[in-house]
């Protein structure tokens, strides 16, 4: 780039910001959305800093250069909302899913019906959240991290940011460790670190070339999936293996449908913290009713038709006739076992053609949970912040492989049962958020977004971080982990207690949190 270009693009920049307090949009009420504090794309290009480089670099090969900043108004140009729904349609038309609804009965014992019922009406309640937040990041062009500052506080969010790295990169070593034991299903000599690899190198091309490419992507590869799905629903149906397991009875009944609809909450409700992340090129102007039906169907439809299918499936391993190829499966390869004893004795070799397609499923999962890593990562600290988005990426890529590697052979169990606490946050988080919007923003109005940037202009923190620690506490006292049975989780069921624990963080953090920022508001008056 020469002198005289670089000056020109210098002044075109300075002029922009000059004018960003006058310019902005509509949104769907005809209300007036200033652009304060929003970045313009040409800004990140300017100097001959090393982050400048870097940034032109990434621009020279079609990489979202934008990160954590506020998205103007202008910039906000996706074309459809379809992409929405697509979006958290192929993420959650994945084998990992498939394998939540198939635990009832092995882990938790659970009848059909019971599973069913909760699997709808638990889905329903977890994917609320997500649906509500993704209407933020039209109208205010700001990442759902960045966004909680206005919950947490420039500082606080940092607390929050760290238990969103720790989920994302977490899920996503025990999503990976899944598809490639469905190599190895198919494969025994494929080893596990290979089909690790595999997966996590498909996820970093897709996720480093960040939105657009993620929102490309997820748009088609739901519909293998959802045929190799259905292949496994009419085989399964033709089998005539289905077993309706009655409902059980009593306490014991009742701690195991617990403990179950904390698991489809968790993995229901996973998307919140990072739901407006994928909505904020979206026009001010998109209807927000639009926003929360699209992510609405794009959530609903894969969750209850896999994790039901999963159920269905999983009922089999009930027959007892000394011979059961479903158990077998399942004891021997896990998810991937059980749905080789469905597709492949009939269908062969296209069966494990089609295990391998699901293997890859993981990907789309997966792209969400490393999109926006990238993007708490930056939230971090001052520096972090100019770390350009697509290094984090890689960052985190790599760390999670490291972690999934070892954990493929000896860690996996230990892994999930840490990854299910880590869970229980989400819950603290949506007490917390959702109550501040609703009793003290008193709604959308109530946001000036150009004050992401200004520690002083938001709230100090110290009410959503101790009804954080309040939320922690209810969750504890409501866990039934295999470790740790907290006392009134113990209450809930048997032997091995119900899990409340969601029920009990959410509880307790809006609760304290209703008291506690009543007095910090009218002390710091912010």
């Amino acid at each position: 780039m020469g002198p005289f270009t670089k000056k020109k693009l210098v002044e075109d920049v300075e002029a922009v910001q000059t004018t960003n307090e006058k310019v902005g949009a509509e949104n769907d009420s005809g209300e007036f959305i200033p652009d304060d504090g929003a970045v313009h794309a040409e800004t990140f290009i300017v100097g001959d800093s090393w982050y400048a480089k870097t940034q032109r670099l990434a621009g020279s090969l079609g990489v979202e250069q934008r990160g954590i900043e506020r998205v103007p108004s202008d910039e906000r140009t996706d074309a459809g909302m379809s992409q929405i729904g697509t979006l958290w349609l192929s993420a959650n038309m994945v084998v990992s899913s498939f394998a939540i609804g198939a635990l009832a009965y092995p882990v938790f014992y659970l009848g059909f019906i019971d599973t069913i019922l909760i699997i709808f009406f638990v889905n329903l309640i977890g994917i609320t959240p997500v649906c509500f937040f993704s209407t933020f990041g039209p109208r205010f062009g700001l990442r759902q991290m960045v966004l909680s500052r206005f919950y947490f506080g420039w500082y606080g969010v940092k607390v929050i940011a760290v238990f969103n790295i720790l989920a994302c990169l977490g899920w996503s070593a025990v999503n990976v460790i899944v598809g490639a034991q469905l190599f190895n299903a198919v494969n025994g000599n494929m080893p596990g670190w290979a089909g690790i690899i595999v997966i996590a190198v498909s996820t970093l091309l897709i996720t480093m070339f960040g939105y657009k490419v993620v929102h490309t992507y997820e748009r088609y590869s739901w519909i293998p999936c959802l045929i190799i799905f259905l292949i496994v629903l009419g085989e399964f149906a033709h089998s005539g293996q289905f077993q309706n397991i009655p409902m059980g009875v009593g306490l014991s009944e009742a701690g195991s449908a617990l403990s179950f609809a904390a698991s489809v909450y968790g993995f229901a409700t996973g998307w919140t913290s990072y739901a407006a992340d994928y909505t904020v090129y979206q026009p001010v102007g998109r209807s927000r009713k639009s926003i929360f039906l699209w992510t609405f169907a794009g959530l609903s439809f894969p969750l209850l038709f896999t994790q039901m299918l999963g159920a269905a499936v999983a009922s089999a391993m009930s027959i007892n006739d000394g011979d059961n190829a479903y158990m077998d499966g399942y004891g021997s390869s896990g998810i991937g076992g059980l749905l080789a004893a469905v597709i492949v004795p009939p269908l062969g070799k296209f069966g494990q053609f089609c295990l391998v397609i699901l293997a890859l499923s993981i990907i789309a999962n997966n792209c969400p949970n490393i999109y926006s890593v990238s993007l708490s990562l930056q939230l971090l600290a001052r520096v972090s912040a100019r770390v350009p988005r697509f290094i984090w990426t890689f960052i985190g890529t790599v760390i999670y492989v490291a972690v999934a590697i070892p954990g493929y052979s000896h860690f996996s169990s230990v892994l999930e049962n840490f990854m299910l606490v880590i869970g229980y946050w989400l819950a603290i988080y949506e007490g917390i958020s959702l109550s501040e919007h609703i009793f003290f923003k008193r709604g959308f109005g109530g946001y000036n977004p150009a004050d992401y940037t200004d520690a002083s202009k938001l709230p100090p923190g110290f009410a959503s971080i101790l009804a954080f620690c309040f939320g922690v506490m209810g969750a504890v006292l409501g866990m039934a982990q295999v470790w740790f049975t907290g006392p009134i989780g113990a209450l809930c069921g048997t032997e091995y207690g119900g899990d409340v624990g969601f029920e009990l963080a959410f509880g307790f953090s809006a609760t304290s949190f209703c008291f506690l920022r009543y007095f910090e508001k009218k002390h710091f008056g912010r």
